[in-house]
């Protein structure tokens, strides 16, 4: 999003990985809870971005997976002896759609603005790009963090810069894009 600086490029000399040692609780509960599938990675992220905006730019990095975390926790009854049982997140990886796109298609990143989770960048909707090749067949995004597993097609999308930025600039950036995020191009 615009309006937040720039980018700082490499991390600081010193920065350390955890700034506080709940951090480090933070991250090995994750990925603990994670490798249990109650949820998506796509779940995850989703708890992060539907905080209130205020609480996401207040909290730190970590605060942010906490908050996610908890509220997690919570949806799935880990808490609760009287919950029921959370049905583990089983993703599918295969499709029996032939993909749509080939290597060398012209498309245009869908112009879309879904309220929640999504894996389509603001900065590349509506912009053209080519084809580079197919990656694989994953989960789309947006059901996944519902724990709804959807297969689709995903592809390596070069963008030039010129075309998302508007610059002279020669660089190009290549994109991960599931086959809804794409239409064709003429």
């Amino acid at each position: 999003m615009q309006g937040f600086g720039p980018i700082q490029a490499e991390p600081e000399a010193t920065e350390p990985v955890f700034h506080a040692e709940w951090e480090k609780t933070v991250w090995g509960l994750m990925v603990t809870l994670l490798r249990k599938r109650l949820w998506s990675l796509d779940r995850f992220r989703r708890m992060i971005e539907t905080q209130r905006p205020t609480d996401y730019l207040q909290h730190s990095y970590y605060e942010n997976w906490f908050a996610a975390l908890e509220r997690l926790v919570g949806y799935a009854g880990l808490l609760d002896e009287s919950a029921p049982v959370v049905e583990a997140w089983t993703p599918v990886y295969t499709s029996s759609a032939l993909p749509r796109y080939q290597t060398g298609d012209r498309v245009r990143a869908v112009n879309h603005h879904p309220i929640a989770h999504t894996r389509s960048p603001r900065y590349a909707r509506g912009r053209h790009g080519v084809i580079i090749r197919h990656c694989a067949v994953e989960p789309l995004p947006e059901l996944a963090a519902e724990n709804i597993c959807a297969p689709q097609h995903v592809y390596c999308v070069r963008f030039e810069a010129a075309e998302l930025w508007g610059t002279a600039a020669r660089d190009a950036l290549y994109l991960e894009l599931w086959e809804q995020y794409l239409e064709p191009v003429s």
